[in-house]
C-alpha cells in the first residue's frame, strides 16, 4: 500500500517536478529514496534511480549552483546469504559469519549452521568429520575454488588443512549440484573461496590462543606487482605442546599438534584474458595416545602428513555481450602420510591430477519478458594413483583409477520467476566402467515473497576403505572386508521453500526443506555384529540390504533491530542401513553414532558504527544409536544385550569482539555447558587388549574451551 501510494503521488506531481529547481528535485528524490530504503524495496529504488537518470543532463548543467553535503550509508553485511534467483539451494557463508567464532579452520566454520554437523571422529586422534543431510562428509564434494580439495587420503584431517582466516567465503549447496564440477556430490557440495591477491589487504594478521594450550598465527597479504599482475601470500602455523588428560583415562584428550601451512597465488588479467596460479605446501605432525612416563609399554599415536598442491586457471571471454567464454583448469596434489596407532601402521600416498575444460555461451530469448539461455559443455579428466599399506591386513590396497568424462549443462531463466538448470555427464572409470550422471535443479517464484526449489540427480564416488573409516584404526577391532569395494551410487531428491515475510520495516525469512537420499550401492561399515570387529561390505552383495537417509529442516531468521539478528533452526534426520546382529541376521536399523536431530538458536548484535559485537549460539544435539554391545558411555554392556538409550545434550558458545579502525580483539568460549562423553575410550588402561576401542564417540570429548584472539588489517590504498 505504501509503495503504491508513493508511485501515485510521484506520478501526480511529476509535471510539477520537471519545473522544480535542481535543489528542490534533490530534496524530493532524497525523501522518496529514504522512504523506500526504510521498507527495503530494492526494485523500487532501482526504478527510481532510472528516473533520476533522466534528470542527469539538468543536474550536470546546474551542478555549479548547489552543493549536496556528504552522505555516509552504513549497512551491516549479512553473514549468511541465500540467493533468491539461483536454481541451486545454496547458502553463502561470508567472512563476517566466519568471524563470529574462533574459526581456526574449515572444521569450525559451521558452528552457527544448522545444516552442517561437525564432530570428533574418534577420541584419540582429534580428527573431525562433517555431516550434511545426515550423511558423512565422504558423500559431500568438498572443493576449493572449484578444484578437488578434501578427498581421498585427505578425508581424515583435510578440514583442518584449510585455515579459517584464509577463507573469503564458503558456498554450501544441498542435494545435487552442477555436473561441471564432477560426479561426486551425493548429499551436496561445499566450495571454499580463499582470499584473492587483487582484493585482499597488503597485510593481515590473525593470532589466537586457547585454554587447550594451543596457539595459532596467520599472516596474509596481497600486492600489485605491476599493471594487471598481483600476488599474495597465505601463511599459517598451529602449535600445541602441552598434553591434556581431563578425564584421567591415561590418553591425551587431543594430540599435540604442529601444523605449518604456506601458500602463494598469482592473478593476472589483461583485457579478456584471465590467469590464476596457486601453490601450497603443508606439514602436519600429531602426537597422542598414552604419554605418561610411568606406563611401561605406552600406546602411541604418531601421525605425520606432507602435502603439496597447486592449480592453474586460464580463462578467455570471446564476447562479453553474449558471454561466450572458455576456461581451462588444471590441478595437481600429492598427499603422503605415515600414521602409527599402537601396533598398527598405515602408510599411504596419493597423487591426484585433475583437468577440466569448459565452454560457456549465453543467448537471449525473444519476447518482451527477459529470458536468458546458457549452455555449458566440456571435458574432464581425473587421475588417482594410490600406494597404500596397512599392517596386520593382507588386503591389497594399491590402485590406479583414470576417469575421463564429458558433460553438458543447460540453464534457463525466465524473468525473475523461473530458473532451471539441467545437466548430464558421462564418465568412464578404469576401475568401475561407464556411468552416467543426470541432474536437474529448478526454482519457481510465483510471488516476490515466496520461492520454491526442487532438485533430483545422481551421485557416484570411489570408496577408500581405510581413509574413509580411519576412525576405527585406534582400536583393537579386527577389520573384515569380504569383497573388493564397489563404486557407491545414490539418487538424491529434495524440495525446499522460502518465505520472505515483511514485518514493518524488517523481513522475516522462513524456510523449510526435505531431502531424501537412496543408495543403489554403498560401502556399509557394520559395527553391530561384533564389538571386537568391524565388517565392511558392499550393500549390493547382501540380498535385500538397504541404505537411505531422510533429512527435514526448518529455519527462521530476522533482523529484529538494526544490527541485531536472530536465527533459529531445527533439523531431523533418519539415516538407516542394513547391518548384521550378533546372530548373523541382516537387520535394517538406524545408522550407529549418527545424530537424529539438531536445534540451533543464534543471535548477533553489532553496535552502531561497528564498535562492539556480541555473538551467542546455543545448540541442542540429539545423539544417535550406539552399536550393539555398548552403553551410552562406551562400556561393554555384557554380551550383545540392548544398548542403553542416549539422550540429547546442549552446547553454548559466545564471543565478544571489540573493533578499532584497523584491528579487533575477540574473546570467546565454546561448550560452555561443559557436556562431554565421560568414557569415550573403552578399556583405555589396557590398549593392547581385545576390548580397547576409541571409535565409540557419540558427543563432545572436551569440556569448556576459552580463547582470545587479535586481528589486524593494513587497509588497501584506494587507487
Amino acid at each position: 500500500m505504501h509503495i503504491c501510494k508513493i508511485f501515485r503521488n510521484f506520478a501526480r506531481f511529476f509535471p510539477i517536478f520537471r519545473d522544480c529547481t535542481v535543489s528542490q528535485k534533490a530534496v524530493i528524490l532524497h525523501s522518496i529514496l529514504k522512504e523506500c530504503t526504510k521498507m527495503n524495496w530494492q526494485k523500487t529504488i532501482l526504478s527510481l534511480l532510472v528516473g533520476i537518470g533522466t534528470c542527469a543532463p539538468v543536474l550536470a548543467q546546474e551542478a555549479s549552483d548547489f552543493e549536496i553535503e556528504e552522505v555516509t550509508v552504513v549497512q551491516r553485511k549479512k553473514g549468511k546469504v541465500k540467493s533468491r534467483t539461483e536454481a541451486f539451494d545454496t547458502e553463502k557463508i561470508n567472512s563476517e559469519e566466519l568471524c563470529r567464532a574462533a574459526c581456526c579452520n574449515l572444521s569450525e566454520a559451521f558452528e552457527t549452521s544448522a545444516s552442517v554437523d561437525v564432530a570428533y571422529a574418534d577420541a584419540a586422534t582429534g580428527a573431525k568429520q562433517i555431516r550434511l543431510l545426515g550423511l558423512s562428509g565422504t558423500y559431500v564434494q568438498l572443493i576449493q575454488e572449484n578444484t578437488p580439495a578434501v578427498r581421498g587420503l585427505a578425508q581424515t584431517f583435510g578440514l583442518e588443512y584449510i585455515p579459517g582466516p584464509w577463507m573469503n567465503s564458503i558456498q554450501v549447496s544441498k542435494g545435487t549440484s552442477s555436473v561441471i564440477n564432477g560426479y561426486e556430490a551425493t548429499s551436496g557440495q561445499i566450495n571454499v573461496e580463499l582470499l584473492k591477491p587483487q582484493t585482499q589487504n597488503p597485510l593481515s594478521v590473525n593470532l589466537m590462543f586457547n585454554s587447550e594450550i594451543m596457539a595459532e598465527a596467520n599472516i596474509m597479504g596481497g600486492w600489485q606487482i605491476k599493471d594487471h599482475l598481483y600476488t599474495g601470500i597465505l601463511a599459517h602455523y598451529t602449535g600445541s605442546y602441552m598434553g591434556m588428560d581431563e578425564n584421567h583415562d591415561s590418553f591425551l584428550d587431543v594430540p599435540k599438534v604442529q601444523n605449518a601451512n604456506l601458500a602463494n597465488r598469482w592473478f593476472y588479467k589483461n583485457g579478456n584474458y584471465t590467469f590464476q596460479a596457486f601453490v601450497r605446501g603443508l606439514y602436519d605432525r600429531r602426537r597422542g595416545g598414552q604419554m605418561a612416563d610411568t606406563i611401561a609399554n605406552p600406546y602411541r599415536i604418531n601421525l605425520d602428513t606432507w602435502r603439496i598442491e597447486g592449480f592453474l586457471k586460464n580463462g578467455y571471454v570471446f564476447d562479453e555481450e553474449s558471454g561466450s567464454s572458455v576456461a581451462l583448469i588444471t590441478a595437481v596434489s600429492y598427499h603422503n602420510l605415515n600414521n602409527t596407532y599402537g601396533v598398527r601402521n598405515w602408510k599411504a600416498d596419493q597423487l591426484n591430477a585433475y583437468f577440466n575444460a569448459i565452454y560457456q555461451g549465453n543467448f537471449e530469448g525473444s519476447g518482451e519478458v527477459d529470458n536468458d539461455h546458457r549452455l555449458s559443455a566440456g571435458v574432464s579428466l581425473n587421475i588417482d594413483n594410490y600406494h597404500e599399506t596397512l599392517s596386520l591386513w593382507a588386503q591389497p590396497l594399491d590402485r590406479l583409477e583414470i576417469t575421463p568424462g564429458i558433460f553438458a549443462e543447460y540453464s534457463f531463466k525466465y524473468d525473475e520467476m523461473l530458473s532451471l538448470v539441467a545437466g548430464v555427464r558421462a564418465d568412464y572409470s578404469t576401475r568401475y566402467g561407464f556411468f552416467v550422471t543426470p541432474r536437474m535443479n529448478i526454482r519457481y517464484t510465483p510471488f516476490e515473497w515466496w520461492t520454491l526449489r526442487g532438485s533430483v540427480g545422481m551421485g557416484y564416488r570411489s570408496p577408500n576403505t581405510i581413509a574413509d573409516n580411519a576412525f576405527i584404526l585406534p582400536s583393537s577391532r579386527n577389520i573384515h572386508l569380504d569383497n573388493p569395494a564397489k563404486q557407491e551410487r545414490a539418487v538424491n531428491a529434495g524440495l525446499s521453500t522460502t518465505f520472505y515475510i515483511p514485518l514493518g520495516s524488517k523481513e522475516l525469512q522462513l524456510s523449510a526443506e526435505y531431502y531424501y537420499t537412496h543408495f543403489l550401492n554403498s560401502l556399509i561399515v557394520d559395527l553391530d555384529n561384533d564389538p571386537h570387529a568391524v565388517l565392511i561390505y558392499n550393500q549390493s552383495d547382501i540380498p535385500g540390504a538397504k541404505s537411505f537417509a531422510h533429512s527435514a529442516q526448518i529455519e527462521a531468521s530476522i533482523e529484529v533491530l538494526r544490527g541485531w539478528t536472530w536465527t533459529a533452526a531445527f533439523r531431523y534426520t533418519d539415516v538407516e542401513q542394513t547391518t548384521f546382529n550378533a546372530a548373523g541376521k541382516a537387520q535394517l536399523r538406524p545408522k550407529a553414532l549418527t545424530n537424529r536431530f539438531k536445534g540451533i538458536i543464534s543471535t548477533s548484535y553489532q553496535t552502531p558504527l561497528k564498535k562492539w559485537q556480541f555473538d551467542v549460539t546455543a545448540q541442542f544435539n540429539g545423539v544417535g544409536r550406539m552399536p550393539d554391545g555398548f552403553t551410552a558411555y562406551g562400556d561393554l554392556a555384557g554380551g550383545y544385550g540392548t544398548p542403553k538409550p542416549l539422550t540429547w545434550y546442549p552446547q553454548l558458545m559466545a564471543q565478544i569482539t571489540k573493533y578499532w579502525r584497523t584491528c579487533s580483539l575477540y574473546v570467546g568460549a565454546e561448550n560452555m555447558t561443559n557436556f562431554k562423553q565421560d568414557s569415550p575410550i573403552i578399556d583405555s588402561f589396557n590398549p593392547y587388549g581385545a576390548d580397547f576401542d576409541a571409535s565409540m564417540v557419540c558427543g563432545p570429548t572436551m569440556g569448556w574451551k576459552v580463547y582470545v584472539g587479535f586481528r589486524y588489517d593494513l587497509e588497501k590504498k584506494e587507487e
